[in-house]
């Protein structure tokens, strides 16, 4: 198949993706169908914008989207990528390699300005949803408190300041949908050895996990 698809896990049928938007849910009239009771009947668009493709979640479902095992809103995907709907799987395939290069000039040229303390922020915000422990929610806000030993309500209003910067609406899941356009941008990575508890920032520096009651120094 000479354009990007979708390969189903259940069944192993191949959707070519559409030009512009393709469907995914369990409703008839989408574009891929799912018959799994933890899909939605309109779960999620996977968009292509040029050469650029990502997968948006429309919010309908309970159970959400997962790339890689982790919850999404939006991401730009790779090639190979593991999508799952529910408890329904499906693997991206087709990308080409020429265009992931690009995607990744086009994360970084899209990402805003930041201080070192709004960094600080994002990165134990996501650290959660970076590991592979079961919990893979991002950080509340208190537990960031607890992470950097700042207050609750200083981190609150460095979220109110990053929500901004990254152009996130008001409404529910605002953290998660943060986190997720952080990573998609590739600000904040995992290191390859998951089990140190370590993450990067994008000009790979590691950070560590911070020690009891000492704070990280700016660099």
């Amino acid at each position: 198949m000479d354009t990007p698809y979708i390969r189903i896990e259940d069944t192993g049928i191949l959707v070519p993706l559409r030009d512009d938007i393709t469907t995914i849910g369990r409703g008839h009239g989408v574009d891929v169908r799912l018959d799994d009771p933890s899909v939605s009947r309109l779960h999620a668009e996977i968009i292509r914008r040029g050469p650029y493709i990502y997968i948006a979640d429309l919010g309908l479902s309970r159970h959400g989207t997962r790339v890689n095992g982790r919850p999404v809103a939006r991401k730009v995907l790779d090639d190979g990528d593991v999508l799952s709907f529910g408890s329904a799987r499906c693997k991206i395939e087709g990308i080409p390699t020429e265009e992931l290069a690009a995607e990744t000039e086009l994360r970084r040229a899209a990402a805003p300005e930041l201080t070192r303390r709004e960094l600080d922020v994002l990165i134990s915000l996501c650290r959660p949803a970076l590991s592979d422990d079961a919990f893979v929610t991002p950080a509340t806000a208190r537990e960031i408190a607890v992470d950097l030993v700042v207050t609750e309500a200083a981190v609150k209003q460095h979220l109110l300041r990053l929500y901004q910067k990254f152009r996130v609406p008001e409404g529910p899941n605002r953290r998660p949908r943060l986190a997720n356009e952080v990573i998609a941008l590739g600000l904040v990575r995992p290191l390859a050895d998951h089990g140190s508890g370590q993450v990067q920032h994008a000009h790979g520096v590691p950070e560590q996990p911070l020690l009891d009651g000492v704070q990280r120094s700016a660099q």
